[in-house]
């Protein structure tokens, strides 16, 4: 067998280098971009929601969900599969939820979880954006006719203990130069029944938890939410790191259920408007348009969506707001229009 000289190798060896690389980007691009098409090729959406909370994620005896974390992967599948219905809903404990999104057994994170640095970097997940603005606050009895978390001086605090909840409050009375006394339980079911027993002022925790907690009260008109948060733990769907395409997809879902609620689109209109004097709704519902091809998606994509959830607003009123069970005000997931933080970024 004849020898190939030296400097005749270099070449080919180069070129089989080259070669390589084109075949590891190629690859390591199309394992990145599968997430649609995996979705596409099942024909379901893989959800995973919030287990048995209240508001965001419940199941009734006959197997149906409802709930913030439910109407928004419903929102995705309507989006991206045309149908609302092509969900499976996955109920997972926060202490799994982040490594079964990592491992590929979720496409998408819906869930009652706090977004955060150390969540958004040490679990190769990233938060899309916040779908609920929530916060640390305080449950009182109507009783003692208080209207602010300036007014409990003196107060008896009831916290889990060895929680962050402490702290907040431990940092918030602190910076108003108010006295109080903590009680702390191990548990929120044995907080929860100190407070309904009347052994201490204030119930703290987060507002859409003390939500929930109030029905559980044998008079929740009795108790009323203070208006203040004293900590930001925003609530929002998380995606798993490494495909651009699908983080923008979960993203621009949510923009356009607030921008509908901006543009005065519900599911209840949402069908007529196609003829609108104003482009921004002509070109959210894809008339003439072809918003969301570079997304992968069809023209319709919004359409459906509102079809099947409606907008941010009636979202957030079935599940959380002033009709529904815990009747909880809007506050700051007002849009931005009315004093509220809810913001589109322009669909256009």
């Amino acid at each position: 067998m004849t020898a190939v000289p030296s400097r005749q190798r270099f070449p080919v060896l180069l070129l089989g280098l080259c070669a390589a690389f084109v075949l590891f980007v190629q690859t390591d691009v199309g394992a990145k971009a599968s997430v649609l098409g995996s979705i596409k090729a099942r024909g379901k959406l893989n959800c995973g929601v919030s287990d048995q909370v209240k508001g965001f994620a419940v199941a009734d005896r006959f197997g149906a969900w409802r709930g913030m974390d439910i109407d928004f992967c419903r929102a995705v599948a309507a989006a991206v599969l045309g149908d609302s219905t092509k969900v499976t809903f996955k109920p997972l404990p926060r202490a799994h939820a982040f490594r079964a999104l990592a491992a590929g057994e979720i496409d998408i994170l819906s869930q009652y979880t706090p977004w955060s640095l150390s969540h958004d970097t040490e679990f190769k997940v990233r938060f899309v954006d916040i779908y609920v603005y929530d916060g640390q606050g305080f449950l009182v009895p109507r009783s003692h006719g208080l209207s602010s978390a300036l007014e409990l001086s003196g107060a008896s605090i009831c916290a889990v203990s060895d929680t962050r909840a402490a702290d907040v409050v431990a940092s918030y009375f602190g910076r108003q130069r108010m006295r109080y006394q903590l009680i702390k339980k191990s548990n929120w079911t044995e907080l929860l029944s100190v407070y309904g027993a009347g052994n201490c002022m204030a119930l703290t925790g987060e507002v859409t938890q003390l939500a929930v907690a109030r029905r559980s009260l044998a008079a929740p008109v009795d108790h009323v939410i203070l208006p203040e948060m004293i900590s930001k733990e925003p609530l929002g769907p998380a995606v798993r790191i490494g495909d651009p395409e699908w983080f923008a997809i979960v993203r621009w879902v949510l923009m356009a259920l607030i921008e509908a609620e901006e543009l005065g689109l519900d599911s209840s209109n949402v069908g007529a408007m196609d003829n609108s004097a104003i482009e921004d709704v002509r070109r959210l519902l894809g008339t003439g348009s072809s918003l969301g091809q570079s997304l992968g998606l069809e023209p319709g994509w919004a359409r459906r969506m509102l079809e099947s959830v409606g907008n941010y607003g009636e979202i957030y009123e079935r599940n959380l707001g002033a009709t529904s069970e815990l009747e909880l005000p809007r506050g700051y997931n007002k849009l931005w229009t009315q004093g509220g933080l809810m913001y589109s970024v322009p669909i256009r």
